[in-house]
């Protein structure tokens, strides 16, 4: 015969079963609320995707040189999934129809581009590569401008003209690694021109900056100092080239930029 289990049992078995309810239901509340971008935040890394498109071209070059800069193989493969992820984040973020196109328009401009990435790298593909990455940026920084413009303040602006140098330096280096890889295609030569034409105008615009503090402000003059061997670079007539040398600039600025675009992030979050 089955033993009656005392009221209290069967009550305390009840509210443990409410009790674990709540809690998960709590939990999924506090992801949802995890997992939502603030307005600075989506700025960021829509921002960041630019980035993306261009250091995907230095990886891509670098792993057809076969070069032990770094592991470039390995660092394509996680780029290719970090722009999947962010992607559909910012898809889960949008809340216009402009936006909501725009972003339609980059994954099918990136399907194609991430099927060719799973081929070994060729030099004759490197140069169709190179045109279907700049197409990508350019509909990636739309979805950029159209995020910052919804902010209606200077401070999105900031934090994108921040972001944006990220990208500049992915630009410049892989611009310049095609010219290691003997792609000596005159158009390069005028994009790179192009791009580091843009990056130094842009860090006079940080630096003049009401938005930038004591700390952004030696992040900038450290970023400046890096910046140094690209401007050497294009004022040398020399053809010799110093990949390693031009890559640890380029990271180096990328990661003190990345740093100084949240530090931008952060602190609009907080004004």
């Amino acid at each position: 015969m089955r033993e009656q289990q005392p009221k209290d049992r069967i009550c305390n078995k009840s509210k443990l079963g409410n009790a674990l309810l709540t809690a998960c239901a709590l939990g999924m509340f506090s992801t949802s609320f995890a997992d939502t971008l603030s307005i600075d935040q989506a700025i960021n890394k829509a921002g960041k995707q630019r980035m993306i498109t261009q250091r995907i071209l230095k990886d891509y070059a670098l792993v057809g040189m076969n070069t032990d800069l770094g592991n470039p193989a390995a660092d394509l493969k996680n780029l290719i999934e970090e722009f999947n992820t962010t992607l559909a984040e910012l898809q889960d973020f949008s809340s216009s129809k402009a936006l909501d196109a725009s972003l339609a328009d980059t994954k099918a401009q990136w399907n194609p581009i991430k099927a060719k990435l799973q081929k070994s790298p060729s030099k004759t593909e490197a140069a169709v590569l190179q045109q279907d990455l700049d197409k990508l940026l350019g509909v990636c920084n739309q979805n950029t401008q159209l995020i910052a413009k919804s902010a209606n303040n200077k401070k999105g602006d900031i934090v994108n003209l921040a972001g944006k140098q990220r990208m500049l330096s992915q630009r410049m280096v892989a611009l310049y690694m095609l010219k290691a890889w003997k792609l000596d295609d005159p158009r390069f030569r005028e994009k790179l021109d192009g791009a580091m034409n843009d990056f130094a105008a842009a860090q006079r615009t940080l630096e003049a900056s009401p938005l930038t503090t004591d700390e952004i402000h030696a992040l900038l003059a450290k970023v400046k100092r890096s910046y140094a061997w690209f401007e050497m670079m294009g004022k040398s007539s020399s053809n010799r080239v110093i990949p390693n040398l031009i890559n640890k600039s380029a990271n180096s600025i990328l990661a003190d930029m990345d740093t100084v675009t949240s530090l931008y992030a952060n602190t609009a979050s907080k004004q």
